[in-house]
This record gives structure tokens, sequence and C-alpha cells, in this order.
């Protein structure tokens, strides 16, 4: 019986052991996948002695990913360039692995709901420069976006993750959106803003062409106030959800050696789960 968890502090609100023990019960799969709490100040102890917690793997959520990034004996690429770890493995030698599949959800999650989003994409303007932000970069980059338009209320924070990205990444004012939105392609936010429980994210779409594609991490509620003004004008959206469930797949392949796929019944099922039906 392989044993895997979701690690983090706090931890009960998390809806991956929903995920993956939906998909342990479709595969018959004899193994667990709990939700372990674990504290900043332990966390590297706790990832370097997987085994004897009886764990194959882990996925890691705040505060925990930088921690588990520096536990990883081994990384791959998306977590060096990303500089944090959402999910680890030990090998068939012992090694513990350390990946970050974030940018992989956010592009499965598009690429399931609005097949060929990208296929005209050149220019992304993404909204906040947080963990978050750091992923989805790295997948637009990933997916050939030429120019990347990072805004920030903070310009400095921007700026430090343009110079981590390199040339294809430009740090923006936030007073200056409203130009950069005339260019853009594709927009996300990866803010907290528009979360329940926060403040509204209140932008002007009066520039973004109608050909654009908008999307928000945010995922509850499922349709924030920035996805419905979108919707309003014409834009095609699509909501945060999918990239929670696609983030997961990499993972449980690793751990239960089955690729599970996202499925409407699964997306259904967590929004019952969520209240968000």
């Amino acid at each position: 019986m392989r044993n895997a968890a979701v690690t983090g502090h706090p931890i009960g609100h998390s809806k991956s052991p929903l995920i993956h023990g939906y998909w342990l019960k479709q595969h018959g799969i004899e193994g667990s996948y709990i939700a372990q709490d674990v504290p900043p100040e332990t966390a590297e102890s706790f990832y370097s002695a997987l085994a004897e917690h009886g764990l194959v793997g882990c996925n890691v959520t705040i505060p925990n990913k930088e921690h588990a990034y520096k536990s990883a004996e081994k990384l791959d690429d998306a977590a060096k360039m990303i500089g944090a770890v959402n999910t680890l493995w030990l090998d068939d030698a012992g090694v513990l692995n350390g990946s970050n599949t974030d940018g992989l959800g956010f592009l499965g999650n598009l690429d399931q709901m609005l097949p060929n989003w990208d296929n005209n994409g050149n220019k992304a303007v993404v909204l906040g420069a947080g963990g978050a932000s750091r992923a989805i970069i790295w997948a637009l980059l990933s997916r050939g976006y030429t120019e990347v338009y990072i805004a920030n209320r903070t310009l400095e924070k921007a700026q430090k993750l343009a110079d981590h990205f390199g040339s294809n990444t430009i740090a923006i004012k936030w007073d200056s959106l409203g130009e950069k939105l005339g260019e853009a392609d594709f927009l996300v936010n990866t803010t907290s803003l528009g979360m329940t429980g926060q403040p509204e994210l209140n932008i002007d779409l009066d520039n973004l062409s109608k050909s654009a594609v908008v999307t928000d991490i945010v995922y509850s509620p499922l349709r924030t106030k920035l996805l419905r003004d979108a919707e309003q004008r014409g834009n095609a959206t699509v909501d945060g959800l999918g990239m929670l469930l696609h983030q997961a797949v990499p993972g449980f392949e690793k751990w239960f050696g089955v690729r599970p796929e996202v499925t409407d019944e699964l997306r259904e099922m967590i929004l019952r789960e969520m209240g968000l039906t």
C-alpha cells in the first residue's frame, strides 16, 4: 500500500484529498492520500524523511514550497526556474525528487476548457507578482509568448520577477495597465483579489481586445468579477478550478503509477463539495 499526502500549515481546507481519493477509488488502487499539517519550522526535516513518515511522496502548499525546494535532492526544470516545489516523490533509488506542477496545471486547465487558446498568443499581461505568478509566467513563456508584462502595485516585486525570467518579461506600473491591455492577447489574474473574503479586483477592460483570453486563478467564487466583466464584453474566459485539478495529475502518476484524467465528473464533485454549484 502506497501512501501520499498534502502538506502545509494550516492544511484542513485543502481539497487535494478529495481529488486523489476520487482517483484512487476510480482506478481501484490500494493506497491512501491524507492531509498532513507540517509547520514551516519543521518542514525541511519532514520532507527529508518522507519514507520514515510512511510516505512515497507528497504535495506541498503554503507556506512550505520553498522549504520543499531546499529539501529536494533532485529538481526538474520547472522547479528550478520557478524556485519552488509543490510535488515531492521518492524514486526507486530512494532519491527525493521535486517538481513544480502549478504551471502545467495552469496550461492543462486552459487546454481542456478552451482548446487552441494559445494559437495566436504573443503578448500576455500577468496581474500580480506573488508566488503563483512565477509558475504562470514560466508556463506562458514555455508556450511561446514573446512578451509577458507583469503588473504589480509594487513595481520592485514585478521587476524582480522580470529580471529572473529574462528579456521576454517586462515589469510595468499598475497605473499603466490600461495601455498594455490594449496590446494583450491574454490576461490572467494571479492575485487573491476577487477571492471570497478579499477585496474585488477592479480594473478597466475597455482597451482589451475582445479576442483576448481572460482567466483567473481564483476559483472561489468560480466566476470572479474579472471573469464576469470579461464575459459581458465578449471575451473568452476560463475559471481557476481546473488549475487545481490538473496540477494534481503528475504527482498521482509518480506515487501510484497511473496517470489520471481530469473529467467533468471530478470537476462536478469538487464543485459540490465546495458549495459552488
